[in-house]
């Protein structure tokens, strides 16, 4: 089969879609991915893909999803895909809408979270349980990354049939690694007695970075490693100035790593993770840090809380709530044996969970299936 994968934007592709698109075509298909233009496509082309660029957009302006849906049902009609397989809110719907029009006979479609869940206006997220709604009549295989997305998906009549497909990360990659920790610590000049709190995301408040960097303060006997960058596509406001202010009280106790190709090997030099998101889907962040062995603390939001087991494998806290985040973090930071404890825990549920290439497989039978059952 031909199976086209669309992203919004390069980010995506690398880390959502890559590792789909490798399974795919090792099971003997032709794949094909697209998103919006992008200096990490390139890490997609160097392993022999072939990456379209189409203008997606991510923002609800009618000219640019007009031109997004023009452009996608011509890469449609050029590629005659067999399945089209879509991902992110506003891409999907551009893409599955481009592919019922272009006649594709396999509409494929993975939520990585509904902008209906999303704090903001009403209007806003109103919009988005429509285009949510109309988009999961446009779709014949529904997956979602989480268990209670797909609940969402039932409860609100978004499709008859979703599957929470879940997220997954390679153990051999993340996984507990005294070389590496040792190496990149002397690397950034870190003692090896210093306790380290980690957190991956992009630049955005919604990631929790206005409660995190205060409540940093309340942690005095630990230091801050941020990696991550603010995409171009980022909306919402800068944070600039919360991290000039976190900078001049933290001082050398807060590092900012910027986007890192090798967080594997930043993830096996830290001691805990953290991420108190607002809103995610099933945050790939959190899988690789319980693969590398850290206990996690996160918000109790949909999402988090399918992967951290409270008291066991970390700690969750209210989102929003920065002396219970200090809290959590400080608790951490004072018990070396409960980090190791919790850490342990968190790594055998990753195993047991997140493993990336039964949850690759299992998604790439559904397509398979769904194809077979559709004639192709």
């Amino acid at each position: 089969m031909k199976l086209l994968e669309i992203a919004n934007v390069d980010f995506s592709l690398r880390h959502f879609l890559l590792p789909l698109m490798r399974t795919l075509r090792a099971r003997g298909h032709e794949v094909v991915g697209a998103s919006a233009d992008g200096a990490l496509l390139e890490v997609a082309r160097e392993e022999g893909f072939r990456v379209e660029v189409l203008p997606m957009a991510r923002s609800l302006s009618p000219i640019a999803q007009w031109r997004a849906l023009r452009a996608t049902l011509r890469l449609i009609r050029r590629e005659r895909p067999d399945i089209v397989h879509a991902h992110m809110p506003i891409s999907g719907f551009v893409a599955r809408l481009a592919a019922r029009l272009g006649g594709v006979p396999v509409v494929a479609y993975t939520c990585h979270g509904f902008l209906f869940n999303q704090p903001g206006p009403w209007a806003r997220r109103a919009l988005g349980l429509m285009v949510e709604w109309i988009g999961g009549r446009l779709t014949d295989r529904y997956f979602t990354v989480s268990r209670e997305e797909a609940d969402d998906a039932r409860r609100w009549r978004i499709h008859r049939d979703p599957v929470a497909i879940g997220n997954g990360r390679d153990p051999a990659l993340f996984h507990p690694d005294p070389s590496a920790r040792r190496a990149l610590r002397a690397e950034l000049g870190v003692p090896a007695e210093a306790v380290v709190v980690v957190v991956v995301s992009r630049l955005v408040a919604h990631k929790g970075y206005p409660d995190l960097l205060p409540a940093m303060e309340a942690v005095p006997g630990a230091e801050l490693w941020v990696v991550g960058e603010r995409l171009a596509s980022d909306h919402g406001a800068s944070l600039d100035a919360a991290f000039a202010r976190a900078e001049a009280r933290l001082g050398p106790r807060l590092r900012r790593l910027g986007y890192r190709a090798d967080v594997a090997r930043v993830l096996a030099a830290a001691d805990i993770f953290t991420l108190p998101s607002r809103f995610e889907g099933l945050p790939m962040s959190v899988i690789e840090a319980m693969l590398c062995g850290l206990p996690v603390v996160a918000t109790d939001i949909a999402g988090p809380r399918e992967q951290v087991c409270d008291g066991l494998t970390g700690l969750l806290v209210p989102p929003g709530d920065r002396d219970a985040l200090a809290g959590a973090l400080g608790r951490l930071v004072a018990d070396a044996d409960l980090r190791a404890a919790m850490g342990a825990a968190g790594r055998a549920r990753a195993l047991a969970l997140f493993d990336e290439a039964a949850i690759l497989t299992r998604t790439a039978e559904l397509l398979e299936q769904t194809a077979a059952r559709c004639g192709r």
